[in-house]
């Protein structure tokens, strides 16, 4: 009678802690669904399109500018998934610089043609025009736009939308954008608003180099402030469970390179710190070799001195490693470079746009390589390097021996100053 008993207890202890379990896995699933972190999910505008049933697009001809970075987390392309979505009649594919399948070298035009995996034309919006015409957008209801971009100003994805917003208002069609993350986050914002005068199709819009919003938030920006010649009609497709914190790595999504020296989820932070420095010359920043804007190198450089140099300036969230690297094309083809290697040890709070300018100081000061000077001998045109830069007084500032801090502190005001203005266009 006792061992039965003892037993009864037993099964009563057991099923109780069973019950008691259950519970506790419940709670926890439920928190993690209010979270938004169950699977560790943020979803892109194209998911949430696709889980609300296309609704917005139904029974509407729809035209779709997009690059293979246009895709949702199981990697299925923007442009299967509209193909085939109930309803909705895809009739033509528009393709940004690099291309519809992000095979066009930069800079290099981008061919109108016939699809031969769908059929469809694909009108080239970085060749002939970078704006759609009335003869293609002729016939459709709503034109779609879903891109990856960078975060930078100078990356032509953000130049690209608007210019299609304002020949959809032209038109009378609508556009939608599927919003994405912004790879840099949506607290960072770095570098001048553009001048007057230094427009141009890596300077279109007056924010800053790094501007902090989302294409979604951008076009509600480019739209509320007049920057275009007459309001769209536009519909953003918001994501869910992305914060204004995340970098591309807190996301939890698969990275799609939006272009050939953009390859991986961290290429845009490295793109911003090295950016500026290839457009003057003088340096490899990786292009060209496995690395594409991940070092700075050069001919006769000590990497080993040039590391402790760049490490000695106490950039928060970045280390500068030695390397010594062999470009197989670009500059220095075939010569052995020696230089640094950026790692991120805190990517969301590291002042990016600074490297640039620390690392032309330490090159001039420590190597007697003055890359303004050695590019003035050589007659090169500083036309590009303004162009990305939004103005002409970055380059004449560094030129005339600006400390690379006071520089980067001559932007503070006009960074709380597009703080505040973009305020009303955030999403998140």
């Amino acid at each position: 009678m006792i061992r039965e008993t003892g037993e009864w207890i037993a099964e009563g202890a057991v099923a109780f802690y069973s019950e008691l379990m259950k519970a506790y896995l419940w709670l926890a699933l439920f928190f993690l669904m209010v979270n938004g972190a169950f699977g560790g999910e943020v979803l892109l505008g194209n998911e949430v399109l696709a889980q609300g049933g296309f609704k917005v697009l139904k029974g509407k001809r729809v035209g779709l500018i997009s690059n293979p970075s246009g895709a949702n987390r199981q990697l299925d392309s923007t442009v299967e998934v509209l193909a085939r979505a109930p309803g909705v009649k895809l009739e033509a594919l528009f393709g940004p610089e690099h291309g519809i399948y992000g095979d066009v070298p930069a800079g290099e035009k981008v061919e109108s043609r016939v699809d031969p995996r769908t059929g469809l034309p694909v009108h080239s919006l970085y060749g002939a025009t970078r704006k759609p015409t009335p003869e293609m957008l002729k016939g459709l209801d709503a034109l779609v736009y879903d891109l990856q971009d960078t975060g930078c100003r100078s990356y032509t994805f953000i130049s690209t939308m608007g210019l299609a917003m304002e020949a959809c208002a032209e038109a009378g069609i609508e556009f939608v954008v599927l919003d994405r993350p912004n790879p840099l986050g949506g607290m960072r914002v770095e570098g001048m608003v553009v001048q007057e005068g230094f427009r141009s199709f890596v300077s279109q819009w007056n924010v800053p180099y790094v501007y902090g919003m989302t294409c979604g938030e951008m076009a509600r920006m480019i739209n509320g402030e007049g920057w275009i010649k007459k309001k769209c009609r536009l519909t953003v497709i918001p994501m869910r469970g992305w914060k204004r914190s995340m970098t591309w790595k807190d996301t939890g999504l698969p990275w799609v390179p939006a272009s050939p020296h953009v390859p991986h989820g961290e290429s845009p932070l490295f793109q911003v710190a090295t950016g500026m420095l290839g457009e003057i010359g003088g340096v490899n920043i990786g292009i060209g070799y496995t690395l594409p804007f991940q070092c700075i190198a050069a001919p006769g450089i000590d990497p080993h001195a040039f590391a402790k140099a760049m490490n000695g300036r106490g950039l928060h969230g970045i280390r500068f490693k030695p390397i010594t690297f062999k470009p197989y094309y670009s500059n220095f083809k075939d010569q052995v470079i020696g230089g640094v290697q950026l790692y991120f040890t805190d990517p969301a709070r590291a002042p990016l746009t600074e490297v640039n300018y620390h690392a032309l100081e330490v090159l001039k000061q420590d190597f007697g390589l003055d890359l303004f000077g050695e590019a003035v001998k050589a007659k090169k045109s500083f036309v590009m390097f303004d162009k990305v830069n939004g103005s002409d007084s970055v380059r004449k500032a560094l030129q005339s021996g600006v400390a690379s801090r006071d520089l980067a502190s001559r932007s503070k005001v006009e960074e709380a100053g597009f703080r505040q203005k973009r305020q009303g266009y955030l999403l998140y």
